[in-house]
């Protein structure tokens, strides 16, 4: 597994996925790390200043109750996260950013192996592209205070609250898909680097 770089290489890629005002319906119920927005904008900011480059995943739902569904409200960034003028937006219509997109040839074109991925949902289009850009050889970190998800029952019906949620879905990729830290290292390199 990759190791926590000191010095943020310059050509280290910020992957936020899916961070639209869909994930704001009420519908989704208690969600945790009520900070993650604010982190993922800091982030942002820190990769503009330095030029590095920044790939925005948004989710075009083709579900028709969805509320990622293009032509509504829910679809667009929220704007904590919304793209600047000429930086990537990869389109997805699935739960991981490289099915059905050409967010792998980017990557690989630029010469951007080293990902850093936040974005919603932790168990879901985070996992999904974090195991992935695994799998596919890339160097991983999740910035797990710049991620979120929701309650939700387990397989046998127990609730459990987003904070358990989430634990469960790092513990699921960490050490195997990616390397799990914090907005404040991933800063503090990016200072250094």
């Amino acid at each position: 597994m990759p190791h926590v770089p000191m010095k943020l290489p310059f050509n280290a890629a910020l992957i936020v996925i899916d961070v639209q005002k869909a994930i704001d319906h009420p519908s989704w119920g208690v969600r945790n790390n009520p900070d993650a927005e604010k982190n993922i904008a800091a982030l942002l900011g820190a990769w503009r200043d330095g030029g590095r480059p920044l790939y925005h995943v948004k989710h075009d739902s083709v579900e028709p109750a969805s509320h990622y569904r293009p032509g509504q409200a829910g679809n667009d960034f929220k704007p904590e996260a919304a793209p600047l003028a000429g930086e990537a937006i990869i389109v997805k219509h699935t739960n991981s950013a490289f099915i059905g997109t050409d967010l792998e040839a980017q990557l690989r074109a630029a010469g951007h192996n080293l990902l850093f991925i936040t974005g919603v949902i932790t168990n879901n289009s985070v996992e999904a592209t974090v195991r992935m850009a695994g799998n596919l050889g890339f160097e991983v970190f999740l910035i797990e205070d710049a991620c979120f998800t929701f309650g939700r029952p387990d397989w046998n019906g127990t609730l459990r609250t987003a904070e358990e949620v989430h634990a469960m879905s790092l513990a699921n990729m960490d050490g195997e898909y990616c390397t799990v830290m914090q907005t404040g290292t991933v800063l503090h390199a990016v200072q250094l680097g």
